[in-house]
């Protein structure tokens, strides 16, 4: 039993070593400047990432390619990424008003431009954390593709197989017939190690309304880029552009962000009120503020969480739209983000909400009294937790004095992986810690597992652990985490970045209130510890809405009682 446990733990050390050799490596290829990720410079994070085989890239140890990490990856790169051979990672440098069109990922809210055929531009504003998330990405997809031009290539001449000429032949048509689609996905599934069953079930998760056809058109460019880098040593090279590496760190975008918020807050002269700070997305607050009211009838014949769940759905602009609507007439401020943060604000003013008509429990006259005023931002990326509710919380300059925000309380909500439960689950975290070190932050929270339990979805309460990549969890380093005396029972990106930032302001800078009430509170998107129940096998769907609604609704009780 004892050698047993000894080497289930040594796997788990191999993994954390693995992931600390990743940042480190990535953060020496930064300061240096560019890399080739299939190159000599590229060698560790290759060996690092096939070390750990994260649960999200699933099968990229095998031969066979791996198709839902392949899915999870692009949908956060930007579209023909997979044709550069050239991709430079820049700072926000003006190319915003230049005739290039921006591609935005449809799963990450980043600007990328194709400068031409061979260079994609992607652009960093959110910190190191999504320097560190694209590096990894790249490192999958080209070890995939090197995965198909090992399968391809027959000799050291550069021939290839007959089943890439056919794969070759079906991209370069303009448009594909139905029996065309399927002789190419059979070469294709020769090629991929996968069956053609296997393949046609993927396939349309793939496309999109610009690209029909966009499997067979990743494959084909991803291994024609690997096939020219093995025969002809025209490697692709990763660049860090020298204004990106020297801003990083330097919370410039999140300055400019946070200073744009305040002098919104002064304007509209709301900056000497209790300020409630909610970390979360941009409908759940609006929504639960409004809905009673703009959606009365839809209230009345079904139960909210079903309300909530149809303004969820793509379909239902125009219900969003009456939403919205009744949000700007009784005095919401939305904050469209122009700073490079990603991260979007609206300001409730609680003296012009109509609250007798909430369904959720009130207390008018403290209310009144107090006249609270709520701010909620869209979701921060990792590192840049910190960065933003560090700036957000400093003293605000007014005519040359320090004028200090009345923030009564910080609450975060928002997605974690969960160790112990399933999809849709609420987590309620005692404490932080962060990966790879003993460094633990525990608070007291405002929300406990009694607020939200008997209400139709399981409750955990415990330690949690702010990972430094999502991507790069395997089960070993989770069951660690899950087995241990940390007790945790999740895992998230900005948890600890968020209570470093609030614990500063709080306690060693003064710049907020030493009493300051903290609430953090998580709805598990995935349990990395189960097969088919992680991040790569798709999104919650509408088994997140509830879960959502009843942490918001928690906070908002909390604050306006």
């Amino acid at each position: 039993m004892a050698k047993k446990k000894l080497q289930g733990r040594t796997r788990a050390q191999e993994s954390s070593n693995a992931i600390e050799r990743m940042y480190i490596t990535m953060r020496h290829l930064f300061n240096r400047g560019f890399y080739k990720p299939m190159g000599v410079s590229g060698e560790t994070l290759r060996q690092s990432l096939l070390l750990l085989r994260p649960e999200i890239y699933g099968s990229i140890g095998e031969e066979k390619a791996e198709l839902a990490g392949l899915h999870y990856v692009v949908d956060r790169l930007p579209q023909g990424i997979e044709e550069c051979r050239f991709i430079n990672l820049t700072s926000d440098e003006g190319y915003a008003s230049s005739h290039f069109k921006p591609i935005i990922p449809e799963k990450r809210r980043r600007n990328c431009y194709r400068i031409d055929a061979e260079q994609m531009n992607i652009e960093i504003t959110r910190g190191r954390s999504e320097i560190y998330d694209i590096l990894t990405h790249l490192t999958f997809l080209f070890i995939e593709s090197h995965k198909i031009s090992n399968k391809v290539v027959i000799n050291e001449d550069g021939a290839t197989t007959r089943d890439w000429v056919k794969l070759e032949n079906a991209v370069l048509k303009k448009k594909l017939t139905r029996e065309d689609r399927e002789v190419a996905i059979t070469h294709m599934a020769n090629i991929l190690g996968h069956t053609f069953k296997e393949i046609t079930a993927v396939y349309k998760d793939f496309a999109t309304p610009s690209q029909p056809e966009r499997l067979l058109h990743l494959i084909y460019w991803l291994g024609k880029l690997a096939i020219d880098e093995q025969v002809n040593d025209n490697k692709r090279t990763v660049t860090f552009s020298p204004v990106l590496r020297e801003r990083i760190g330097h919370h410039i975008h999140g300055e400019i962000w946070a200073d744009n918020i305040k002098d919104v807050l002064f304007k509209n002269n709301l900056i000497d009120r209790p300020l409630h700070i909610i970390s979360a997305n941009m409908h759940s607050v609006m929504n639960t503020l409004f809905t009673p009211k703009a959606l009365k009838t839809e209230a009345e014949k079904k139960d909210v969480f079903k309300v909530y769940e149809s303004l969820s759905k793509k379909g239902n602009q125009v219900l969003r739209n009456r939403v919205y609507k009744e949000g700007e007439e009784k005095g919401m401020i939305y904050i469209e983000d122009t700073s490079g943060t990603n991260i979007d604000v609206q300001i409730f003013d609680t003296t012009k909400i109509d609250l007798s008509g909430l369904d959720i429990t009130v207390n008018a006259e403290v209310v009144h009294e107090k006249k609270p005023v709520i701010l909620v931002m869209d979701y921060a990326f990792g590192e840049q937790a910190y960065e933003t509710i560090d700036e957000l919380l400093k003293p605000y300059g007014l005519k040359k004095k320090k004028h200090h925000l009345n923030v009564d309380s910080v609450s975060i909500m928002g997605k974690a992986g969960i160790l112990e439960g399933g999809k849709g689950d609420i987590m309620i975290p005692s404490a932080h810690i962060f990966e790879g070190t003993a460094d633990n932050y525990p608070f007291k929270n405002e929300l406990k597992k009694a607020d939200l339990e008997g209400k139709g979805v399981a409750v955990y309460e415990g330690t949690m652990v702010t990972v430094l990549g999502t991507s790069l969890q395997n089960k070993d380093i989770l069951k660690f985490f899950y087995n241990s005396t940390w007790q945790v029972i999740g895992l998230e990106m900005e948890g600890a970045h968020y209570q470093k930032a609030i614990q500063a302001a709080a306690k060693v800078r003064s710049s907020i209130s030493p009493d300051v009430k903290v609430r953090y509170a998580y709805y598990a998107s995935d349990n990395p510890l189960e097969t088919g129940a992680t991040l790569a096998s798709g999104g919650l769907g509408t088994s997140g809405v509830k879960p959502t609604y009843l942490i918001t609704r928690t906070i908002l009780e909390q604050i306006l009682t």
